[in-house]
């Protein structure tokens, strides 16, 4: 009867350390591996083995959490499936050879906490969807071909340390209502073709530690009370159609010194280059 009751155990343990996450979740996974050429893939998916074992995907308590897939020659579009892992909270898809739109089903993921797609060639406007994801912390989508205005919707994702969206298409404005994003650490917006002059409310982004807003056609002057910002290390504004040209200043100078005028500077400060 021990031996009964033993072998009983053993076998609830092994069906639980196996058991399969949703056929829902499984079938947009392998929805992402047909779509993006999986096979063609650096590190591909043995789709006969458990989800677990998979390479980049994190499984916790039966939910996929986490997908890792930088670097690993995904080429082809997002399908919308992707909109059906509701557990995920971390997605990494930089470093590949994506295109098209961002499907809209990405609203879907309330649980996402960072969204990494950087280095593609997604196109068109970003979603005002995402603004939809309140969880959100880090938002990269920089060095793709999005264009279009930076959507108000993402003013609203209050939890954000950090708005990746450099060397893009983008145009417009920067919203003013950016001030709402209050624990956003790190800016860039550089390399696009935004114009406008820089809003005063970025001074109201208390850890703001990187700035960099360089190679667009800003105008006008750069908010003095940005030299309240304690907590900046890094800004670049050069290339702009500013009314001056500005140093870019990177390390622990404060940004009290960044008024200053190229030809006119002597203080001593690291330079970053572009």
């Amino acid at each position: 009867m021990k031996t009964l009751k033993l072998l009983a155990i053993s076998f609830f343990v092994t069906a639980y350390s196996f058991a399969n996450i949703s056929s829902t979740e499984k079938d947009a996974l392998i929805a992402l591996y047909n779509a993006t050429k999986g096979p063609e893939w650096n590190a591909t998916w043995d789709l006969n083995t458990t989800i677990d074992t998979w390479y980049g995907i994190k499984v916790e308590n039966n939910k996929v959490v986490e997908i890792n897939l930088q670097f690993n020659n995904l080429q082809g579009e997002l399908p919308q499936e992707i909109g059906n892992l509701t557990h995920v909270k971390k997605i990494n898809l930089g470093f590949n050879k994506l295109t098209g739109k961002l499907p809209l089903t990405l609203k879907n993921l309330k649980e996402l906490t960072s969204l990494e797609l950087f280095m593609n060639n997604f196109e068109g406007d970003i979603p005002s969807e995402l603004g939809e994801l309140k969880k959100l912390e880090a938002l990269k989508l920089y060095s793709n071909k999005f264009a279009g205005n930076i959507p108000n919707s993402l003013m609203s994702l209050t939890n954000l340390k950090e708005l990746l969206l450099g060397s893009n298409y983008l145009t417009g404005n920067i919203p003013k209502e950016i001030y709402a994003l209050s624990k956003l650490q790190k800016l860039s917006l550089m390399d696009n073709k935004m114009d406008g002059e820089i809003p005063v409310e970025i001074a109201q982004l208390a850890n703001l530690e990187e700035l960099l807003l360089s190679t667009n056609q800003f105008t006008g002057d750069v908010p003095m009370e940005l030299m309240n910002l304690t907590k900046l290390n890094t800004m670049m504004v050069s290339d702009n159609n500013l009314n001056e040209e500005y140093i870019s200043v990177s390390g622990k100078n404060p940004p009290s010194l960044m008024h200053l005028q190229m030809q006119n500077s002597t203080a001593t400060m690291d330079l970053e280059k572009e």
